[in-house]
């Protein structure tokens, strides 16, 4: 707030004049920067395919309706590998994490100076890479398949889940960690007695999220080769089959629902 002076009164203004210059620089910095980005997306778009769209949208709607159900009866394996991909590849990545997470906790890790920093360096490497991208380096390692979805939803679930733990863990009551310790309890009777028991709702809470999230992704990972259902789609979309499409999509539907309620139901149960 800043005050000036008028006929021997003082009037109240939310800023000082140089502030306000400084707030309109701004406007005109960011109006400029928007004129200039959206000047280099006109040149590079074919406007005659965006103004196109409406007409290419309905056309295809009408190909995919109505869907063909009988495709359903081929869709039961790649769903279950679906599923199994989410599942596996968080249980993997929960192994991974969880330790990680204990080293980046810096009320937990044997050494700040040199172990928590790689574990940090793990967790934000792994977050740092979609896992699309992992995918698609996996599938180029391992080869196509389930085993390259599995892996790809586990890397990169390993940061999600190691960052949440290890903030929960620095969160915990320090007073029932002095208590253990006073008994004279050594460090792994500390972690076992002390540290777990307060982190274990956010551990379950921090699980089920994720697998909810990686029951979306593993339906993606497909699409470059990596198993599951996503696999069917690329293949379906490929071949022009809108109609197995539609049915592809509604099931990818389904089954994000399901999961979404199972999840909720643990995540109440859980708190």
């Amino acid at each position: 707030m800043a005050v000036r002076e008028k006929n021997g009164e003082k009037v109240w203004r939310r800023r000082t004049s140089k502030q306000q210059w400084a707030v309109w620089l701004l406007w005109l910095c960011g109006t400029a920067i928007f004129v200039y980005c959206f000047q280099l997306i006109s040149e590079k778009t074919i406007w005659m395919f965006v103004t196109d769209a409406p007409a290419q949208v309905a056309d295809l709607g009408y190909r995919m309706f109505p869907p063909e159900w009988g495709y359903m009866n081929e869709l039961w394996r790649p769903l279950w590998d679906t599923i199994n991909i989410a599942t596996l590849g968080t249980v993997l990545a929960l192994i991974v994490a969880v330790p990680v997470a204990f080293l980046a906790a810096s009320n937990t890790t044997p050494s700040v100076v040199f172990v928590r920093p790689i574990a940090l360096f793990i967790i934000v490497s792994s977050r740092s890479i979609n896992s699309l991208i992992w995918a698609l380096l996996l599938v180029a390692i391992v080869g196509p398949g389930v085993f390259a979805g599995i892996l790809a939803i586990a890397f990169r679930s390993i940061g999600f889940c190691a960052k949440l733990l290890y903030e929960a863990i620095e969160e915990i009551d320090e007073t029932q960690v002095e208590a253990v310790t006073a008994t004279g309890a050594g460090r792994a009777q500390i972690l076992n007695y002390g540290v777990v028991p307060q982190i274990l709702p956010a551990f379950a809470g921090i699980s089920v999220f994720r697998w909810d999230i990686n029951i979306r992704e593993s339906t993606v990972v497909g699409l470059v080769g990596a198993g599951g259902i996503g696999l069917e789609l690329n293949a379906q979309i490929m071949d022009l089959g809108w109609a197995s499409v539609s049915v592809i999509l509604l099931s990818i539907l389904a089954t994000v629902l399901v999961s979404e309620w199972v999840s909720a139901k643990v995540r109440h149960a859980i708190i």
